[in-house]
C-alpha cells in the first residue's frame, strides 16, 4: 500500500494512508509565513503532536476541534489541549507506543525544549515512530542530533523526516550525521527557511546525503507530495 506525505511548510506536515489522514505539528496559515492552507483546508483524523512550541501547536486546538482527530500527544500537553476544549485525546510519553486503528505509534526522545505558548509546562519534547501501511515512518520533531538515532535506526526505516535549520535545531552537519546514524531509505529535511535565523539551502544538503550515504533525500515545496 502507498502512503503520501504532503509538506505545508516549516514543520508540518500529513500523511495519507489510503484516505485516513495524519498530521503532524499543525502550524498553518497565516501564522505559517511557509504554509498555503489554514486549519479550515485541511483533512485530520489523527494529529501527532511532537512538542509545544507555538511554531509546532498554534492550529493543533482548531484543527482538531473543527475534524474531530484524535491527537496523540505527551500527558502535559493532552492536559493543556484538554483545557483549550479538545476533548479526542491520547496521552502517551516517551519510549512509549500504543496500536492505534492506524497502526504502532510510538513516542522517540529529541533533544530540545517544549513550553506552550501560554508559558505553561509542555513536558518533554519527542519524536514519533509509526509502523503503518507496511512502512516504518520517523518523525524526529525538533531536536539535536544524539547517538541513540542509531537504535531508532535499527528498527529499519523507510521515511524519515528531520530539521535541518540550525539555530533551534540540528543544523545541515548534524542532519547529515543524524542520517548516517538513522539509515532511513529517503529523508525529507524540514523546519528551515521560515525565518532567517534558520535560512539553509535544502538542495545543497540533498547533494550532501546523496554523496556520502544511501539514503535518497526529497526536498518538498510548501504543499508538495511525495508517494512511497
Amino acid at each position: 500500500m502507498s502512503v503520501i506525505l504532503t509538506f505545508h511548510g516549516h514543520a508540518t506536515f500529513s500523511l495519507n494512508l489510503n484516505g485516513t489522514y495524519v498530521v503532524v505539528d499543525p502550524f498553518l496559515a497565516p501564522n505559517n509565513p511557509m504554509a498555503q492552507k489554514t486549519a479550515a483546508d485541511i483533512p485530520a483524523h489523527y494529529i501527532l503532536q511532537t512538542h509545544g512550541h507555538v511554531d509546532h501547536i498554534a492550529d493543533t486546538a482548531p484543527l482538531a476541534t473543527r475534524t474531530g482527530a484524535l491527537v496523540i500527544a505527551n500527558f502535559e500537553i493532552a492536559n493543556w489541549l484538554g483545557g483549550k476544549g479538545v476533548s479526542h485525546i491520547h496521552a502517551q510519553h516517551l519510549g512509549g507506543g500504543y496500536h492505534h486503528p492506524i497502526g504502532y505509534v510510538k513516542m522517540t526522545p529529541a533533544l530540545h525544549g517544549s513550553g506552550l505558548p501560554d508559558g505553561s509546562y509542555g513536558g518533554m519534547p519527542g519524536g514519533f515512530l509509526l509502523h503503518v501501511q507496511e512502512k516504518v515512518i520517523y518523525f524526529s520533531g525538533d531536536t539535536a542530533v544524539f547517538s541513540d538515532m542509531k537504535l531508532i535506526g535499527d528498527v529499519g526505516i523507510d521515511l524519515a523526516v528531520l530539521p535541518i535549520g540550525d539555530n533551534f535545531t540540528m543544523g545541515p552537519d548534524d542532519a547529515l550525521l543524524a542520517v548516517k546514524f538513522l539509515r532511513p531509505k529517503v529523508v525529507v529535511p524540514c523546519h528551515y527557511n521560515t525565518w532567517p535565523p534558520i535560512r539553509q539551502d535544502a538542495q545543497a544538503w540533498a547533494a550532501r546525503v546523496r554523496a556520502e550515504t544511501e539514503t535518497m533525500p526529497v526536498v518538498l515545496a510548501a504543499e508538495e507530495s511525495y508517494t512511497f
